[in-house]
């Protein structure tokens, strides 16, 4: 989840990259004070710690935060070697810097923007995502749990991205702690912050991949070249014909696979019922499409 890369110096990439780098960290710090911080939130990271020490103890968020992100970067660096980058450093300084301007001259009637909790959740998950996904884009990590989680893989057989969502876990646990206007364990608290992690991830995958508009298709029958046509000559997406054996029957069977968007898929859902109303048909999201007819290498 951190990246190493050396574009060229003020190239259309460098520039790119460092854009969506720095407006992402800039979103992401105005979303926590905004929408996270007022309603005692945590939904994962270092930020979800300090946003519970703000709410028991007072303490400035960009201070918290600040005594938890040096060590991890210092730590992360001797245990894992340099593999965080220049992008990563810029972007935990970036949002650091933003958090504390805010916090500092900004008056606190900012407190509770959207007075609706649910709403405020929805709004904050959204715009987390993007802020976290333009990250993402520029090739960089926002550091804090991520950090933590790469350390936690060098020593476990778990997989990153499970180490990643445990981390995140045990954080939003900690809102548990803080106190409510009744005095009852904050459980809306923990609940709001997952479905924060819940929106935020969509969100990210959306600004990273783009919305999925496309669907993968697989379609076992004994009319495939009458399917196949279908797709290459009316619907002009291509197709690829595959051998396969039944594992049932021990007969060797065509498989067709191909991927259109959602509007081809249900034109040819109506072809393969007219040819074939047996065939099996699966039938996926595809979250990103690289090659001819779709996005080429050379925009990724």
């Amino acid at each position: 989840m951190a990246f190493i890369t050396k574009e060229k110096f003020l190239s259309n990439e460098w520039l790119s990259a460092y854009t969506y780098l720095i407006v992402g960290s800039i979103i992401f710090a105005v979303s926590d004070i905004l929408f996270v911080v007022p309603y005692k939130l945590a939904p994962g990271g270092v930020y979800g710690i300090a946003t519970v020490l703000n709410t028991m103890f007072s303490w400035k968020i960009s201070y918290c935060t600040f005594a938890m992100e040096i060590p991890l970067v210092i730590i992360g660096t001797i245990i894992l070697g340099p593999r965080f980058g220049i992008k990563t450093i810029v972007s935990i300084t970036t949002i650091l810097v933003t958090v504390w301007v805010m916090e500092t001259f900004i008056s606190p009637d900012y407190a509770k923007v959207i007075a609706d909790p649910m709403l405020n959740t929805i709004v904050a998950g959204v715009f987390y995502g993007i802020s976290i996904g333009l990250i993402f884009k520029s090739r960089a990590t926002s550091g804090g749990s991520d950090i933590i989680a790469m350390i936690l893989a060098k020593f476990t057989k778990i997989s990153l991205g499970k180490l990643v969502m445990i981390v995140d876990g045990i954080i939003v646990l900690f809102t548990l702690v803080q106190p409510t206007e009744t005095g009852a364990i904050g459980w809306e608290f923990a609940i709001y912050s997952l479905i924060i992690i819940y929106i935020e991830g969509k969100i990210i995958d959306m600004v990273v991949s783009g919305a999925s508009y496309h669907k993968t298709v697989m379609i076992v029958s004994d009319n495939y070249e009458s399917i196949a046509s279908k797709i290459k000559n009316d619907l002009k997406r291509g197709a690829t014909i595959f051998q396969g054996t039944g594992a049932y029957s021990g007969e060797e069977r065509k498989m067709v696979y191909s991927v259109m968007s959602r509007r081809e898929l249900e034109i040819l859902k109506l072809h393969i019922k007219e040819v074939d109303p047996e065939a099996f048909v699966n039938v996926t999201e595809a979250n990103e499409i690289i090659g001819k007819g779709f996005q080429s290498l050379n925009e990724d």
